[in-house]
């Protein structure tokens, strides 16, 4: 079983400057609710309750969002704003926290690296909050049933645009079943007309312990940092892994159109706003 997720926050998250100067990019609001919170709860559904975040000094807001706020419940509580309460408590009932200080901004494979004294299982899952994923089946619950099959490292693929092949981990498939390829190869940020083919791993993975032991000697590739996609590429010549197309639909937050999409899907999608919002839209002049 699949009992651990980690979660690395530790980015500057430039892409999103003015809004990232003091607010960490994932507790940039989706409608109501921060990414990272969507995030925590596709773990949850998933069926996994250790959660590690992997962070760095100034942010701390992440994991006050999930800790009690004394302050504003009882605000909450003698004002009678009971709906308003049960939503602040449920998020401190919701996980409890445990971080770890990433204090050099090396990349996503030294991220996890640091994560390593806190895993004990053979393997764990990895969620990028850039990527909110809209699915029925979560998309890590997706990993974690091929991860079950195969007990090998499983990563979340989908067919990428030409022209964004080169702003991901790209692999080199070899099909195995509807859906699922084993990754005979995995490259970095291929220029579009070297790339394997357009099946781009993005921010969902299950990953056994064995990565470890090849982060740990990993030299650092593409923009000095250490890439997670070198060293499960060095796995792949050793262990089988295995690319997964996923079913559902992802939006990158960790880009501003990908967030303003995000933002209209779920606005379509929220049980009190939907409607109101889609009529805005409807009738919105431009």
């Amino acid at each position: 079983m699949v009992k651990k997720a980690v979660i690395p926050v530790a980015g500057l998250g430039t892409r999103f400057l003015p809004a990232s100067k003091t607010v960490p990019k994932e507790m940039l609001p989706v409608v109501d609710k921060p990414l990272i919170q969507y995030i925590v709860e596709e773990i949850l559904a998933s069926g996994i309750e250790g959660i590690i975040f992997v962070t760095r000094q100034g942010k701390f807001s992440i994991e006050d969002h999930f800790d009690i706020a004394f302050e504003l419940e009882s605000v909450l509580e003698k004002r009678d704003k009971k709906e308003l309460l049960s939503i602040t408590r449920d998020l401190s009932k919701m996980i409890d926290i445990v971080s770890i200080r990433q204090k050099q901004p090396l990349g996503l494979g030294h991220a996890i690296l640091c994560a390593q004294s806190l895993i004990f299982e053979d393997a764990f899952a990895v969620l990028l909050p850039d990527d909110l994923i809209d699915s029925k089946i979560p998309c890590t619950s997706q990993l974690i049933s091929i991860y079950e099959k195969t007990k090998s490292t499983v990563v979340a693929i989908e067919r990428i645009p030409q022209e964004l092949i080169s702003k991901y981990g790209i692999i080199t498939p070899e099909p195995v079943a509807e859906h699922l390829y084993r990754a005979k190869k995995l490259v970095e940020k291929p220029l579009p007309e070297e790339a394997p083919s357009n099946l781009g791993v993005i921010g969902r993975y299950i990953l056994t312990k064995d990565i470890f032991s090849v982060l740990e000697h990993t030299p650092p590739g593409k923009g000095g940092e250490v890439q997670l996609t070198d060293a499960l590429n060095e796995l792949s010549q050793k262990s089988a892994i295995y690319g997964y197309e996923f079913e559902g639909e992802r939006y990158d937050c960790g880009d501003k159109l990908g967030y303003l999409k995000a933002n209209i899907i779920y606005g379509l999608k929220h049980p009190k706003l939907g409607k109101g919002f889609r009529a805005f839209l409807k009738d919105l002049e431009y």
